[in-house]
């Protein structure tokens, strides 16, 4: 594992790959309130960075298993794009920036899951009018309904 002093360098310099969970449930979709930099106090999809010599797929089980409490693969899930977010703090400082090139998948979930809160301090359902026009919403998660889900 790569130090934190190594890995802030990379974030000052290269952008980062991660992957977003778009989760929907009962035709409303599943955000949580972030509790860390970037995008703090936002409510956001659940994700996360793709570590060095890990494959996308291995990335999305891994992922989904932190973030959701679910083991997703391939099958369950559909790609919807390639978006970039550019924050002017990260997670390790306010003064370093930090770019991602995120993969973005449409999730449908038929049950509701247990969704923990390392990341995210509240989870709320939403339909997508509210989505689009609630302030707590980040600006990024409403570029991915932009286009159809």
């Amino acid at each position: 594992m790569i130090s934190i002093d190594k890995f802030s360098l990379v974030v000052e310099n290269t952008p980062l790959i991660s992957i977003d969970f778009i989760l929907e449930h009962s035709g409303k979709y599943i955000l949580g309130k972030r509790i860390n930099a970037p995008a703090k106090g936002y409510y956001f999809t659940p994700g996360g960075r793709i570590f060095k010599n890990e494959s996308i797929s291995d990335a999305i089980s891994r992922i989904s298993t932190n973030e959701l409490g679910l083991t997703l693969s391939n099958q369950d899930i559909k790609f919807h794009g390639v978006y970039e977010h550019f924050y002017q703090d990260s997670f390790m400082s306010s003064t370093i920036t930090t770019h991602y090139v995120v993969l973005a998948y449409h999730v449908l979930l038929s049950k509701q899951p247990v969704l923990p809160t390392s990341e995210h301090s509240d989870y709320r359902y939403f339909r997508l009018n509210d989505l689009m026009t609630h302030p707590e919403v980040h600006t990024y998660v409403k570029d991915y309904f932009k286009e159809n889900i």
